[in-house]
């Protein structure tokens, strides 16, 4: 269940100025062992040693094959890859483009596949209001999630 809290968007000259939104709460932030822990009880067969080795290895090697300019996809996941964020006007020429001085940096990407697709989520996702309403901060920035 995906609960959420009300969020009051206090950003000047941001035409939802004053509106509430949904803001997901973050109960856990879970890392490697804790994830490996819970698979290792799903009944497959490992343990949660293994379970961390594997998803160890895993990560690694997404790293690396991102780094080469691949894609990697792991089904009913995500395909995971590389961004370029560009610096802001770009070059007047192909001959006056420069690295350091068009590319701002290089950014990680991950968008949802197979039965983890963003319509799969809008018909199996369970939400419930939680009981905290956010927003009477004077913050002229957007909430952060979790907050």
């Amino acid at each position: 269940m995906i609960r959420f809290v009300l969020k009051k968007n206090n950003i000047p000259q941001n035409p939802s100025q004053g509106k509430y939104f949904a803001w997901p709460v973050i109960e856990e932030t879970m890392g490697l062992r804790e994830l490996a822990k819970h698979m290792s009880e799903h009944n497959s067969g490992f343990s949660e040693a293994m379970c961390l080795g594997v998803i160890t290895a895993m990560i690694r090697c997404i790293k690396e094959m991102i780094l080469q300019g691949k894609n990697v996809k792991i089904d009913d996941l995500a395909i995971f890859s590389c961004g370029i964020q560009n610096m802001p006007g770009g070059a007047t020429s192909v001959e006056t483009f420069s690295v350091t001085k068009n590319i701002k940096g290089v950014k990680f990407r991950a968008r949802a596949t197979g039965s983890l697709s963003n319509t799969s989520l809008n018909l199996d996702a369970t939400l419930r209001k939680a009981s905290a309403v956010v927003g009477n901060s004077s913050s002229a920035t957007a909430p952060e999630e979790g907050a």
